[in-house]
């Protein structure tokens, strides 16, 4: 697939602020996940499915770089894209957009491996490998 990527679009709560009222950086992290959430959604594999079959799609790793503040009661758009899937591994790229005017607030990537209920690492089913490859984006992150 040449660029596929799903939207999530929100306002910035309060709670997700500092004093200063610019988002704390923890929160893009939650963002990332809410975004990964939606992507597996939106493609026909919910995650909750996932878990429910007895596998896992473990964070490993996770990076973001800042690029500019998000501020409370702004809307921004997390955008996500699946770059990567393999025998035992996915890896995600988030793009954190201000909704106005699209400029980039932030960007990052997490690495996850397929576990199962024992915490083992272990293939990620073929039919979800299959579907999951469908959807696996062109743009890389050099993150």
């Amino acid at each position: 697939m040449k660029d596929f990527y799903v939207d999530s679009k929100f306002r910035v709560r309060y709670a997700e602020t500092d004093a200063m009222r610019i988002v704390h950086h923890s929160s893009y992290i939650v963002w990332f996940e809410e975004g990964r959430s939606e992507f597996m959604r939106k493609i026909g594999l919910p995650y909750s499915k996932v878990e429910e079959s007895g596998y896992f799609f473990t964070v490993v790793e996770v990076r973001a770089q800042y690029k500019h503040p998000a501020v409370y009661d702004e809307e921004v758009i997390v955008r996500t894209r699946l770059v990567e899937v393999k025998n035992r591994k996915v890896i995600f790229y988030y793009e954190v957009l201000r909704a106005e005017d699209e400029r980039l607030l932030a960007r990052g990537k997490s690495i996850h491996v397929s576990v199962d209920k024992d915490n083992r690492v272990v293939k990620i089913p073929q039919d979800y490998k299959a579907l999951l490859s469908r959807f696996v984006s062109a743009a890389k992150s050099d993150l």
